[in-house]
């Protein structure tokens, strides 16, 4: 399997070439288009009971699609609903933790299920869940803006804005919790965040989409 991004950071496009029998699963509506003999079934991945939770809870599609390389093999090119970068993480016997709006696709043995973030996940950003992956191979996310990563030693702390937070690995031990004191949660403008513990990396995100909605919707007209 050969994949390469284009046009990042602004407007990212996943370019993947598929030889005979290799596949990607990835989210529903990602497609820009397909070259040579590409096959595409769609399916519930990771269980009915996840399928249903990522759109009940997390507002995502309840299906994905698997593209795979026919007789000749072929292309597929993906990209994100929002303009941003693209990031690759890979996975050896691993596990990560996706927010669901960022997950564009992914290769390899993997297991795709749910995490729980807790009812203050509602609070932080309206997700309950995040896409927990699991096993050996490879995973592609999207971001709003750019993307960057903290890399975390051993008892190594740090404390992430939650809407900039991407991905998470398994062997992080991170919460939601509140920034500061009451005044700072309450009128400071950083409201709930994820402290984290390492070894591991975060991916984070250097724009936030709900802070630009809210700059945008003052040059709307107004009713």
């Amino acid at each position: 399997m050969k994949w390469k991004i284009e046009f990042s950071p602004s407007y990212s496009l996943l370019k993947v070439k598929l030889a005979s029998g290799e596949k990607i699963v990835a989210e529903s509506g990602a497609m820009v288009a397909s070259k040579g003999d590409i096959k595409v079934k769609t399916g519930v991945y990771g269980g009915i009971v996840s399928g249903f939770l990522r759109k009940m809870l997390g507002g995502e599609s309840f299906f994905m699609n698997e593209y795979t390389g026919g007789l000749k093999g072929g292309e597929i090119w993906l990209a994100p609903s929002l303009p941003g970068d693209i990031a690759y993480i890979e996975l050896k016997n691993a596990e990560i933790h996706v927010q669901d709006m960022a997950y564009l696709a992914h290769h390899g043995d993997i297991d795709i299920d749910i995490k729980f973030r807790g009812f203050k996940g509602l609070l932080a950003e309206g997700e309950i869940v995040w896409l927990k992956l699991k096993g050996t191979g490879g995973v592609w996310v999207s971001a709003y803006g750019g993307v960057d990563v903290i890399k975390l030693e051993p008892g190594e702390e740090v404390t992430v804005d939650n809407f900039h937070a991407v991905a998470i690995d398994g062997s992080v031990k991170w919460n939601i919790g509140k920034f500061g004191g009451w005044k700072t949660f309450l009128f400071g403008g950083e409201g709930l965040v994820i402290k984290a513990k390492g070894p591991g990396r975060i991916f984070v995100q250097t724009r936030v989409l709900s802070q630009f909605v809210r700059v945008l919707t003052k040059f709307l007209p107004k009713k």
